[in-house]
């Protein structure tokens, strides 16, 4: 995997700025290999350098999230993620409540809204679905994949009520399904 100097400072750059990243220096490598490894295909495919710095933050979030978890120092909670070396308010017993030398506060964790990138982002991810499916099912009508992803996908159908309703076999659904997600993307590559 061969990246530009340019695209490594900037991934380093986005995983140095995270908040996870504190106190966790130690799993860097970690940290950049994962994003690599999970940002090499938008890397090459991405012009716009904004659109690419909104994706990579995403992309670095969750690698760190990943890595935090796999190495034990991240668990999830119902109220979102918290470090395992701390305990929740709610999970002290009586007798800690009153010792509080030995407890870490932690605080809910927020939820943050969508920023405009992320917006974006995902306008123009949909954007180059939906022309996928349009351009896949215009060179092969007789396959009727626009119809299989509106009922799959827009309608929430289950590949049995499809089968029901198109009477082909839920074999059949399957399989122009799974061959118009292969086909949307290699329409991405």
């Amino acid at each position: 995997m061969e990246l530009a100097q340019d695209k490594i400072d900037l991934i380093e750059k986005i995983i140095k700025n995270d908040k996870k990243f504190t106190n966790n220096e130690d799993l860097y490598d970690d940290f950049f290999n994962e994003t690599c490894k999970r940002s090499f295909l938008i890397i090459k495919t991405v012009t716009s350098d904004v659109t690419l710095e909104a994706y990579l933050r995403k992309i670095a979030t969750t690698s760190i999230l990943n890595v935090l978890k796999s190495s034990g120092r991240l668990r999830r909670t119902r109220d979102g993620y918290i470090s395992t070396g701390e305990v929740s308010l709610e999970t002290l017993t009586p007798d800690t409540r009153t010792d509080y030398s030995t407890a870490k506060i932690s605080y809910s964790s927020i939820k943050i809204q969508e920023t405009p990138e992320d917006i974006v982002i995902k306008k123009e991810i949909l954007q180059k679905v939906i022309d996928s499916v349009y351009a896949i099912s215009d060179a092969e009508p007789e396959k009727k994949y626009l119809d299989l992803y509106i009922m799959r996908y827009e309608k929430g159908m289950t590949q049995n009520e499809i089968s029901s309703e198109t009477g082909l076999s839920q074999s059949e659904v399957s399989k122009r399904l799974f061959k118009l997600m292969e086909k949307v993307k290699q329409a991405f590559n």
